[in-house]
């Protein structure tokens, strides 16, 4: 109840400083073991119903955050005390960069909208590799693929790529599903993705060797990968996103991935701003290559659901990716296009304009297997993933 409050204090000064501010106070707050535990009883909300085995993971429950919040893996421990089923690290690149000149994040208050032009800021995969390994050594941590998800991974059968590149296919099994009551029992912890994409330098003819040395350094860092190439703040990287640009970069994993003892997931997230012939181009592409999932959607550079008051400082603003409400009807209707053209055989991660559990179930309705908040966070603040379980669980 006293966030408003909070968050209008918070609101009255820069938002990527207030980020940096309010996660960093978190951890100090975390690391008394009292406060920690009084943060768990608030925020934290746990439901058999809410437990859920996606492309072989089991997630305690379906509310994850989106990409671009921890990007460099600082606050993972944090994050799972406020109860979120999962959190994609990222976007990570091989090497540092420090983004756009800022100010790069900006607040439309009457819009309940973010816009960012970050730039893939992040400390580069070998120092986020280097973090995640001491976590996992910490809390001994250990990926989430289930037993029978590992034996049928081992069952293989060579493929032909189009040029000649071969590599291995697992027999597909349903890939999301409610799990069983010995899974239940697994009390699983809360799902890593790696969000991974490309250094602002590198070329798009080169741009598979960046995606390539991403995976390789997060392989055993990560319990599932994103590839990234739908956001608007990098020059170039959306275009990225044809066919095949697209067929080059994922093949190249998937022939990496098949030759591990055991695969990782390995999905695709894509922008709101593209037209039912490219989508169409993804669906067919994602099976193709055997894609794990699509994440949709990234933020969008439309500007036409924002107020009249949005426009104008949108207009001021300048270039950049537009989240929050304004989105919200646009991603609902990307993720049902593609669970539609995909019969339900992919899962989808949704993601766009999801404030509370109406939002949530509304994406789940229309076919998404898992949905993630971000600009939802800010705006409704630490108790947003207790309230959407809620609802969820039928426990509101």
């Amino acid at each position: 109840m006293f966030y408003p409050l909070v968050r209008n204090i918070l609101f009255g000064f820069d938002a990527e400083a207030v980020h940096y501010f309010a996660m960093n106070s978190l951890k100090k707050g975390c690391s008394v073991q009292p406060v920690k535990k009084l943060l768990q009883s608030s925020f934290q909300f746990n439901h058999p119903s809410l437990q859920k085995n996606v492309f072989g993971l089991n997630f305690k429950n379906p509310v994850g955050l989106g990409a671009g919040f921890d990007k460099n893996a600082l606050f993972l421990d944090e994050l799972e005390v406020l109860g979120f089923g999962f959190v994609e690290i990222g976007t990570v690149t091989p090497k540092p960069q420090a983004g756009n000149d800022k100010p790069r994040l900006f607040r439309l208050k009457a819009d309940k909208a973010l816009i960012n032009r970050m730039g893939f800021n992040n400390d580069g995969v070998e120092i986020v590799a280097e973090r995640l390994r001491k976590r996992q050594e910490v809390n001994g941590q250990r990926s989430m693929v289930s037993g029978e998800e590992e034996r049928e991974s081992s069952i293989i059968a060579r493929t032909a790529l189009p040029g000649g590149v071969n590599r291995q296919s697992s027999i597909r099994k349903p890939l999301s599903a409610q799990m069983t009551n010995d899974q239940l029992t697994n009390d699983p912890k809360m799902i890593i993705g790696g969000n991974i994409g490309k250094n602002k330098v590198t070329p798009n003819e080169d741009a598979w060797k960046d995606y390539e040395i991403c995976f390789n350094g997060l392989f055993d860092c990560v319990d599932y990968f994103v590839v990234n190439v739908s956001s608007p703040n990098t020059p170039g990287l959306r275009e990225l996103q044809e066919k095949d640009s697209l067929r080059k970069i994922l093949s190249q994993l998937q022939n990496i991935n098949y030759g591990k003892p055991l695969k990782k997931p390995l999905l695709l997230k894509i922008a709101p701003d593209l037209t039912p012939e490219q989508l169409d181009d993804i669906i067919s592409l994602a099976f193709e290559v055997k894609l794990d999932g699509l994440v949709a959607t990234n933020t969008t550079i439309n500007r036409q659901q924002l107020s009249a008051a949005g426009k104008v400082k949108s207009d001021a603003i300048g270039a950049g990716g537009l989240s929050g409400r304004p989105l919200k009807e646009r991603a609902t209707e990307v993720v049902q296009y593609l669970a539609n053209g995909t019969k339900g055989q992919i899962p989808i991660i949704a993601s766009g304009g999801i404030f509370t559990g109406a939002d949530g179930q509304e994406k789940l309705d229309v076919g998404a297997s898992l949905i993630q908040v971000w600009t939802g966070f800010i705006y409704e603040g630490p108790a947003i993933v207790k309230k959407i379980n809620k609802v969820l669980a039928g426990k509101v």
